[in-house]
């Protein structure tokens, strides 16, 4: 009998393939912060209830809120905000100083795009930095990924 062993790390990394990824430190409200968003950028982040990320540490499970929105004249690219700290924990705990993920994947994102985006958080009162992050500086990776459907 032949066992079939899961790649996780292969898991990993398809899901974030081909994404580009902003760290954000903005020690604001989640839904003020996307209502920012929504308002200012023309986004459309709507709250995913039954997908929070759960972490289990510390004998306890702690949950992760996600935002999704899709782009009005693109429908193939997608963006997800994570909110990367609960209750003292992090989502990523090799990036404790951010407060917000951004993901956007899809269809190449072109640097203007991106750059706009970029430029239109750092513009929002309470944001505090705003960087570009690659995969590659994500040691939890697995801590990202979930099922929008």
């Amino acid at each position: 009998m032949k066992i079939l062993k899961l790649n996780i790390e292969e898991i990993n990394d398809d899901f974030l393939k081909g994404t580009r990824l902003l760290c954000i430190t903005a020690p604001i409200k989640k839904h003020l912060f996307c209502w920012h968003l929504n308002t200012h950028l023309g986004f459309g982040f709507k709250l995913c209830n039954e997908k929070e990320i759960p972490v289990q540490r510390k004998n306890r499970k702690y949950y992760f809120s996600i935002y999704h929105s899709n782009e009005a004249n693109n429908p193939f690219i997608e963006h997800i905000l994570y909110h990367t700290q609960y209750d003292g924990e992090y989502l990523l705990p090799e990036l404790k100083h951010m407060d917000y993920l951004w993901l956007i994947r899809g269809e190449a994102v072109e640097d203007t795009q991106f750059n706009w985006i970029r430029e239109g958080i750092k513009k929002i009162s309470g944001v505090l930095m705003v960087a570009e992050l690659t995969p590659e500086q994500i040691k939890s990776k697995g801590n990202l990924i979930f099922d929008l459907e």
